[in-house]
């Protein structure tokens, strides 16, 4: 064989990308050497063909691949299935299947190959990925079942995947119940049809008619239809069955496991399915914060994203957004800078998920006026980051800058939601602005056409009650549509308690059964106001429900950062880690108050 053909197959089988002059060389070569006839080595240039087109801005670069391709006479359809595949690989589904569409026209004419049994999973491949390649996908279904390709099970599996992905479940299903002979590909493509529709139970009725093994890939899919559905008993079942026949956690099940378990707020067993992972990907960290930080726990969100920075796995956006989330609620100011500037020395782009983020951030942890500056800046923003900066305004007493900046994002075209009224009338709320909120409530409701949630009555009772407007407030409550909640009649006892109306406590006393069977706010606060106003007969009878009823007031506490690390205290607690140190310091202090006399 000469030097030049041995060159070119070792060229050709590199996974390296080839210039554009190599692989016009490479092409003259196959034309001239009669290597052509070879088709594996035809299917390595069609590679670099693809990836070629894929990197090209052009829209024609596809079809100039294909001409190129065809001009070499191949005599099989094993380079164009290559191509095809190759382009939906790089990323250009779309030009995959202009490829197929070439190759039907090019073989109905006669100057190329004919299409086989793999050249329509590929084009049906590229079909699901089109996103809204429905039309596509049904036309690949009638060249299948035209030229008799739809009794082998690979296309079949391929049309089972592809109508599953375009939302088709019904002829997903369909084309399933007509397989004569099924495999481990066919029920779970089936399965993931079901759970990327949302058909969760139907899902997992596939998974009990399966009459083959599963395969990671199946699990992964029922164990997203079960953390969807809020059933840990279904998945702690599939978590048994998979622990039985294998002696360590593959990554793609652990990964389906902790996505699992998070979304039905087990969080121990995610925590121990985390810890078994020999290997951890970016997935994997992002699932255990992510899952943290929603669960309510955002120091051990903080303490899990420290230990991935000393893993080595680089965090992505995802990552830093919900890592900053868990900085506001803890307002660890400390660790949410050394985010920002993570964020700023790494290069990573600031989108509007990134930018709201970096915002809430500073707004919670008090620096409202950095928090200003950055959404200035910020590139793009949609209506979470003009909420953000809003409650901003609103958390900081500053109502009328609030208000103003409502009026900026309506300018700027876009519409509120129900968010934006919580945090602008939470404003209001907190700068006495009675009439503003008035308005504002109105016009969510008539000009915006939204619904309020109980968080906007809320917002309506709690305004109302601190400008001394109880009975207005109470009128507000008995207007819900739906059952008011504890926080709403917690809001309204409080405005009672600062503006000394008894007479309405005794109202709200009456729904108190109805209303809360576990919490025990509402029996506090009453008995709280019993006491101010000497009434301790009721102050017994609020405490002896509360001890019937098994309740204890939860303790108050305080979160404070250290160097880094979050720490929290409860009210009464002897058996801090740094007890000694806060004795210790409280000493000193209370020692320099008597010295300064004060």
């Amino acid at each position: 064989m000469p030097a030049s053909s041995l060159r070119l197959r070792a060229l050709l089988a590199s996974p390296a990308p080839l210039p554009a002059r190599a692989l016009l060389a490479a092409h003259a070569l196959l034309l001239t050497s009669g290597l052509a006839a070879d088709s594996a080595l035809l299917a390595h240039f069609a590679r670099h063909l693809a990836s070629a087109a894929a990197r090209s801005s052009s829209s024609a670069a596809a079809a100039s691949a294909f001409r190129a391709l065809l001009l070499l006479r191949p005599r099989c359809a094993h380079p164009f299935n290559a191509l095809i595949s190759s382009l939906t690989h790089a990323g250009d589904p779309s030009a995959a299947f202009r490829a197929f569409a070439l190759l039907l026209v090019a073989s109905g004419a006669g100057a190329g190959a004919r299409p086989d049994g793999y050249t329509l999973p590929a084009a049906l491949k590229a079909c699901a990925r089109l996103g809204g390649g429905l039309r596509e996908g049904c036309q690949a279904h009638a060249v299948a079942e035209k030229a008799g390709f739809l009794g082998r099970v690979p296309v079949q599996n391929a049309l089972v995947t592809f109508y599953g992905a375009c939302g088709q479940c019904g002829d997903a299903r369909k084309v399933f119940d007509e397989m004569a002979e099924r495999d481990v590909v066919s029920w779970t493509a089936l399965l993931s049809a079901f759970t990327r529709g949302g058909m969760f139970m139907e899902a997992l009725g596939v998974l009990a008619e399966m009459d083959v093994t599963p395969n990671e890939v199946t699990l992964a899919s029922v164990l997203v239809a079960c953390g969807n559905l809020g059933t840990a008993r279904a998945g702690k079942a599939v978590h048994g069955w998979y622990f039985r026949r294998e002696k360590e956690l593959n990554l793609i099940v652990g990964n389906a496991l902790l996505d699992m378990y998070v979304k039905c707020e087990k969080l121990d067993l995610a925590r121990r399915v985390f810890d078994m992972l020999l290997a951890r990907d970016i997935v994997s960290w992002t699932v255990m914060i992510s899952g943290l930080v929603q669960c309510k726990r955002p120091s051990e969100a903080l303490e899990v994203f420290n230990a991935m920075q000393i893993s080595g796995v680089k965090p992505d956006k995802v990552v830093l957004s919900t890592v900053l989330s868990a900085c506001a609620s803890l307002g660890a100011l400390e660790s949410g800078r050394w985010v920002h500037e993570y964020i700023e020395r790494k290069g990573i782009e600031w989108d509007v998920h990134v930018g709201t983020s970096v915002v809430d951030m500073y707004v919670k942890c008090g620096c409202l006026d950095t928090a200003v500056s950055i959404f200035q800046e910020m590139p793009l923003k949609n209506v979470s980051s003009w909420n953000a900066l809003i409650n901003g305004f609103a958390l900081h007493g500053r109502g009328r800058e609030a208000l103003d900046c409502f009026d900026r994002m309506v300018a700027s075209g876009l519409h509120p939601n129900e968010v934006t009224f919580i945090t602008v009338l939470g404003a209001c709320c907190h700068s006495g602005l009675v009439q503003e909120g008035r308005q504002l409530f109105e016009l969510m409701t008539k000009s915006y056409k939204l619904s309020p949630w109980e968080d906007h009555y809320g917002c309506m009772v709690d305004l109302l009650g601190r400008a001394g407007l109880i009975q207005e407030a109470y009128d507000v409550i008995k207007a819900m549509p739906m059952r008011p909640g504890v926080f709403t009649w917690v809001t309204l006892l409080s405005a009672c308690q600062a503006h000394g109306r008894m007479d309405f406590s005794q109202q709200i006393l009456m729904h108190i059964h109805e209303l809360e069977s576990s919490g025990n706010g509402i029996y506090v606060l009453l008995s709280n106001m019993y006491a101010v106003s000497d009434r301790w007969a009721d102050v017994g009878k609020a405490r002896g429900f509360m001890n019937e009823k098994g309740m204890q007031k939860e303790p108050g506490s305080s979160v404070i950062e250290v160097n880094g690390k979050t720490c929290e205290f409860l009210v009464g607690q002897q058996n801090h880690l740094y007890m000694d140190d806060v004795r210790a310091m409280l000493s000193i202090l209370m020692k320099q108050i008597h010295l300064d006399g004060l």
